[in-house]
């Protein structure tokens, strides 16, 4: 398959413009040898498309190719990462001042979007896996419960795959939202490798968000906007809102080479990948054993005694793990890992002998009162005070520790002694510092 938008910008590298415009490289080298495709990195000229314009280009083109491979009828490239599409998303979707169904293990960048739309969330609410130590899918019938208790919402949003690599059913979960009149925006920002492993889930939502550059070989920041039922004209519209106006093309075609790249070499190595960390999952204790879950199969998340004492011990022997808490250390394997890297964690792995049973993990409690809206939480004065003094305040931010990777504490909501206990029970130093609201109206 072609690279239109990378083609292009060699292509017209090739031909040695004199750059007098942005970015002040001008396509030369940078300083001190710093490796960067400077010639690449151009700015809207006419010749390079741009990622706003409605006429039709190479951009277009390229989106146009991620939007027919995984699915959908639109796709809009992101260089803000998926915070930036999570938050056009629900622009998009939920508008402004009205009320959503938020996953509450949602990534911070939904919490934000809750407060700059002024949205009223409700949260539904995840299971919790006593034996693996952490937070299950989303049910459809708690989607159902609580858009049956909430005629008024609209716009349902959950997160899947989980850190750990937990899956929800989004089939089922978007037919019961479209049952009831409602839309499904998934924050799939660790997904965005599945379609390339077969999994077909993320096509019944209404609108997907996912990092490249999570599970992709894809640099920082590089991310997809995808939507059915909606045209690049209404992506375009909330991406230009939470975007900048001067997108990296590197970044872009970086988007563009990896589709390419993914849908010829990069997939069949992804499958490779995939069975070595199957092989690893037999080996070590870890995430699925026990089956009845959905998982990520490129994910491996082991169990350890003591999952803190593990990643250092990993990090000792020059394996860098994604998370470590403290029943787990979480791995991304990619199609950048085979059997050379794979043999090398395995290796380190035997050598810490800190495998083993999670610790265990106490549910979280039930969520505080809300005490404010986001918005309220987030613009209200504050004050930095000792958690351990809070109780009864105000938060104006998360207090979400991993395990159980779901906020404890959510913005707005009024802190009681008995989250504070559980926060002290899984070992969070409930003597740190946290930003409080400093008074209320």
């Amino acid at each position: 398959m072609p690279a239109p938008l990378l083609g292009r910008l060699r292509a017209l590298a090739e031909t040695n413009p004199l750059r007098l415009d942005m970015p002040g490289h001008h396509g030369g080298p940078l300083p001190g040898g710093f490796p960067w495709p400077s010639e690449l990195d151009f700015t809207e000229n006419g010749a390079t498309g741009d990622l706003y314009g409605n006429e039709p280009d190479a951009i277009q083109a390229a989106e146009r190719l991620w939007a027919e491979r995984l699915g959908f009828d639109a796709c809009l490239f992101l260089t803000g990462g998926s915070t930036q599409g999570v938050h056009a998303g629900l622009a998009l979707l939920a508008g402004a001042g009205g009320a959503a169904a938020l996953d509450r293990s949602g990534h911070r960048s939904a919490y934000h979007a809750l407060a700059l739309l002024d949205l009223k969330p409700v949260f539904l609410p995840r299971p919790w896996l006593g034996p693996e130590g952490v937070a299950g899918p989303i049910s459809p019938e708690a989607v159902e419960q609580a858009l049956a208790e909430r005629p008024d919402i609209k716009t349902v949003c959950i997160t899947s795959p989980t850190y750990y690599g937990v899956l929800s059913d989004i089939p089922a979960i978007a037919g019961v939202c479209h049952a009831r009149g409602a839309k499904l925006m998934v924050d799939g920002a660790h997904g965005a490798h599945l379609p390339f492993l077969g999994y077909g889930g993320y096509q019944a939502a209404d609108v997907v968000v996912m990092s490249a550059h999570k599970t992709l070989p894809a640099p920082g920041q590089t991310a997809l906007l995808l939507a059915n039922g909606f045209g690049l004209d209404q992506l375009r519209r909330w991406g230009s809102v939470y975007g900048t106006s001067s997108p990296s093309y590197v970044l872009m075609s970086a988007l563009d080479a990896v589709r390419e790249y993914m849908e010829g070499e990069g997939a069949a190595r992804y499958q490779e990948t995939v069975r070595l960390a199957g092989l690893l999952r037999r080996r070590f204790p870890s995430l699925g054993a026990r089956g009845g879950l959905i998982l990520d199969p490129a994910r491996l998340t082991l169990f350890s005694p003591d999952g803190f004492a593990l990643g250092a011990a990993l990090r000792e022997r020059g394996v860098y793990p994604e998370l470590a808490d403290r029943g787990h250390v979480v791995c991304i394997l990619t199609c950048a890992d085979g059997e050379t890297e794979l043999q090398r964690l395995e290796a380190a792995l035997e050598d810490t002998g800190l495998t083993g049973p999670p610790a265990p993990v106490p549910p979280p409690p039930e969520p505080p009162e809300m005490a404010l809206t986001p918005r309220q939480a987030l613009f209200a004065p504050r004050e930095t005070v000792p958690l351990a003094d809070s109780p009864g305040r105000i938060s104006a931010g998360q207090i979400a520790p991993y395990p159980p990777g779901v906020p404890v504490v959510a913005p707005g909501e009024r802190i009681q002694k008995k989250h504070l206990a559980y926060l002290a029970e899984i070992g969070y130093n409930v003597n740190s510092c946290g930003v409080i609201r400093a008074k209320e109206e």
